[in-house]
């Protein structure tokens, strides 16, 4: 053989690479896991490796004559990270819906490169969990409680004379329609010493018990928590292993055992315990007041996530999570931190990692959270921040990550750092930076958003390989070219930086300002900010004249909760839309 041939036949035995397949194919779409207030919806595709196509979202409620806006679907590209993969779609959510009620959402698929469809959804959010109308109550007291529950069927509602009980295991299983209810009589007054425990158990409802100790459900659908203090010296509410599915945890007090301190705060500091740490899909945890854990609320990590997907974590009350406020770690798509208030916190919102997304963080606000307001390492993919509020000393929007993290969406949110920087719990949190995202990839976007520095007299960061050492040059440098600069006075409150960040520190109304940067200074998100005041959306949690949304639980939902759990204002608002 001449060497011609022989260069000829080992081109062919090459392998050829495989040509990019720009148009898009369509595959399923579909709604997973309903939750009492939103949808989640996912398209399954193939194709479109250059990533431009979209998908615009309308909805309405079944049978209704006019239809909504949605949020774009967020293109999530296959991948694999920590031992997990996902396909390649388009995926997100339809936010602060009604709950059991039936909508249509229309999808529309736009790609140049070809493969553009339209296809039309019809799903239902859950309705909120109660016992079934007239279902029979079976008394019980501490005496004969043992026997009363031994005989429990299906639709029973187990009425608990105030008293002290045992810590028990439940045994018996409801039906979606009719759940077993365990439920004080007098709400605060039935005090369980001892753990609960409601292992492999179906639609089993906890109503106004005081736990001394855990309440604890593995391998569970269905579960309700609502209205219930739990007083721990260890974790709070929990279910791991094969977890949850569809679990409301509502409108309790957990207490845990973790102080505010140095020696207590950061990932090898002396903490203790999970408030409410769940694992599984289409759980809701909303409206619960958690103080005093290592993390307040939490998802699985690494191997002992499951299926962590479609998960509401909204408008709960956030004090001393000596790590993090809230740990969305291992989300895998449609995870919703929703107008959640975190004070006194190592790190407010944590995604270590986000597993493609989309994990959305919309109008969170967050007080003396030592760290970082989100804590994006281990290569996150696919969180979407609108709308958040974070005031610290030191770095005031920073992300100390060693791996890139990729495909995030920041607008409309505030940032404020300052003086006090410094090392606590053994890690920095620097000098006053309005921005420290150096390994942020170029896959990430932001913009409209505000930045300040307190008395350093600074305006400097770096965005990816930016840097920037004025808000003219973090325009010009960054995809921040809609970015404004802002100080305390952008709050209508009296607020001082908190520096240092001991000891605890009242969270104080961080509304905005009529004269100050926030107002009007937005970006337009359909079902997101619907409705603001003025010619845009302000900056931040809140908008200028709404009623800022109650922390914690509810009137009448838990016995001992003040009524003013918020800042200053005891409406149950929406999204600010």
């Amino acid at each position: 053989m001449n060497g011609r041939a022989l260069v000829a036949l080992l081109v062919l035995a090459l392998p050829v690479p495989a040509a990019a397949v720009d148009a898009t194919t369509p595959g399923a779409a579909s709604s997973p896991y309903p939750t009492l207030r939103h949808l989640s919806l996912e398209w399954e595709i193939s194709g479109d490796d250059d990533l431009d196509g979209v998908v615009s979202v309308r909805y309405r409620k079944q049978g209704a004559a006019s239809w909504l806006q949605g949020l774009p679907l967020r293109r999530v590209p296959a991948g694999s990270n920590e031992g997990f993969s996902w396909g390649n779609k388009h995926a997100g959510s339809v936010f602060d819906l009604e709950p059991g009620q039936a909508y249509e959402v229309e999808l529309t698929l736009v790609d140049p490169d070809g493969g553009s469809a339209s296809t039309t959804l019809v799903a239902a959010t859950r309705p909120v969990p109660r016992a079934a109308p007239g279902a029979p109550e079976r008394a019980a007291t501490s005496a004969s409680f043992a026997a009363v529950a031994a005989e429990a069927v299906a639709g029973d509602v187990l009425l608990l004379a105030a008293g002290s009980y045992a810590g028990f295991t439940f045994a018996a299983d409801g039906t979606p329609s009719a759940p077993i209810v365990i439920r004080a009589a007098v709400p605060g007054a039935v005090i369980v010493d001892g753990d609960v425990r409601l292992d492999g158990r179906r639609f089993v409802f906890l109503e106004g018990l005081v736990v001394h100790g855990m309440i604890k459900f593995n391998n569970a659908e269905g579960i309700v928590v609502r209205g219930c203090t739990v007083l721990t010296n260890q974790d709070g509410i929990v279910s791991m292993a094969d977890g949850v599915s569809n679990a409301t945890i509502t409108d309790n007090v957990v207490l845990g055992p973790t102080a505010w301190a140095d020696a207590t705060v950061g990932a090898n500091g002396d903490n203790l315990g999970e408030g409410i740490v769940l694992t599984g899909p289409g759980n809701v945890i909303t409206h619960n007041a958690v103080k005093g854990f290592r993390d307040a609320i939490s998802l699985m990590e690494d191997s002992g996530a499951h299926e962590q997907r479609s998960i509401d974590i909204t408008n709960n009350d956030i004090e001393v999570g000596a790590d993090d406020g809230i740990e969305a770690d291992f989300a895998m798509g449609n995870c919703r931190i929703l107008r959640n208030r975190i004070s006194n916190s190592f790190v407010g919102l944590s995604a270590q990692p986000s597993l493609g997304g989309p994990t959305y963080f919309i109008r969170n606000v967050m007080f003396n959270v030592i760290y970082a307001p989100f804590k994006l390492h281990r290569g996150s993919v696919g969180d979407v921040a609108l709308h958040n509020t974070s005031v610290k000393c030191g770095d005031a929007f920073a992300v100390y990550a060693s791996v890139p993290w990729s495909r995030a969406y920041f607008r409309n949110n505030l940032f404020v750092g300052g003086t006090g920087g410094g090392t606590y719990g053994g890690y920095g949190n620097g000098s006053g930076r309005v921005a420290e995202l150096t390994a942020a990839d170029a896959t990430c976007s932001f913009d409209y958003d505000g930045y300040g520095s307190i008395g350093t007299g600074t305006f400097a960061g770096q965005i990816g390989a930016a840097s920037f050492a004025s808000l003219a040059e973090l325009r010009a440098n960054t995809s921040e070219v809609h970015a404004v600069a802002v100080d305390l006075s952008v709050f209508a409150g009296s607020v001082e930086l908190p520096s240092p960040p001991f000891p605890e520190r009242a969270h104080p109304d961080l509304r905005p300002s009529a004269t100050g940067g926030a107002i009007d200074a937005g970006v337009g998100l359909a079902n997101v900010n619907n409705g603001y005041a003025g010619i845009a959306p302000d900056l931040g949690a809140y908008e200028l004249g709404a009623a800022a949304p109650r922390y914690g639980p509810r009137p009448g939902e838990h016995p001992d909760y003040p009524l003013a759990g918020d800042d200053g204002a005891p409406a149950d608002g929406g999204s600010g839309g």
